[in-house]
């Protein structure tokens, strides 16, 4: 298996940050956009359920329609691809199944072997449900694709900016999610910097590691 050194890695989270203004002349090749979806496909998720759907915006009239919605933020129609995330409303029995089924597929087994996991995890979602709690776990599934997607992009040289500030319903009306079981949560701009980005040589503030350590 490749590997990246520790030094690697490192500096390419170094690099990354959110980057306020992106050249807008420059685009993600196609080859290293589709590892880039690859990379989100790979996200883990809890019981493995995958309980999300990432639109993927390259059309400059719908980024100038979504622009609006992240209150006129330039990432949106500036950069090369933007990311719209969205978690699946009131996960039920039938995306288990088709978790299942995939299961089966993938694995080379029955449908029927896999019934103690299919209860198991159908009981955790009614749990959730009842205790009102469903949705909410499912947006913080969300959160580590986020997380993959920026780290694997940084290792590739590729800049992102996530962003929290937009407006969810606008965003759902304008990709048509209204209609879907899917609504948006989060979203990341991906691009390149522009050279006159200044923040792209701020110095990053964090606290000292010893800090944010217990080693027990």
């Amino acid at each position: 298996m490749a590997t990246i050194s520790s030094d690697d890695l490192l500096s390419a989270l170094n690099w990354r940050y959110a980057v306020k203004r992106f050249d807008p002349a420059k685009r993600i090749e196609d080859g290293l956009w589709a590892a880039l979806e690859d990379a989100l496909v790979l996200t883990p998720s809890s019981i493995g359920l995958q309980p999300w759907r990432f639109f993927v915006v390259t059309d400059a009239a719908m980024k100038e329609k979504l622009r609006p919605a992240a209150y006129g933020q330039s990432q949106v129609t500036d950069c090369s691809h933007f990311v719209v995330m969205a978690v699946r409303r009131n996960l039920g029995e039938d995306h288990v199944d088709r978790h299942v089924a995939r299961m089966s597929e993938v694995r080379g087994i029955t449908v029927e072997s896999l019934a103690k996991f299919r209860n198991m995890v159908t009981g955790n979602l009614e749990r959730a449900r009842v205790e009102n709690r469903l949705d909410t776990w499912q947006t913080y599934q969300i959160y580590i694709a986020l997380g993959n997607f920026m780290t694997a992009a940084a290792i590739v040289g590729v800049d992102t900016c996530p962003m929290e500030g937009f407006d969810p319903a606008k965003t759902d009306e304008i990709l048509g999610l209204k209609e879907t079981d899917y609504t948006s949560v989060v979203c990341c701009a991906a691009g390149y910097r522009h050279a006159e980005d200044k923040y792209a040589t701020t110095p990053k503030v964090r606290f000292p590691k010893e800090t944010m350590f217990v080693r027990i």
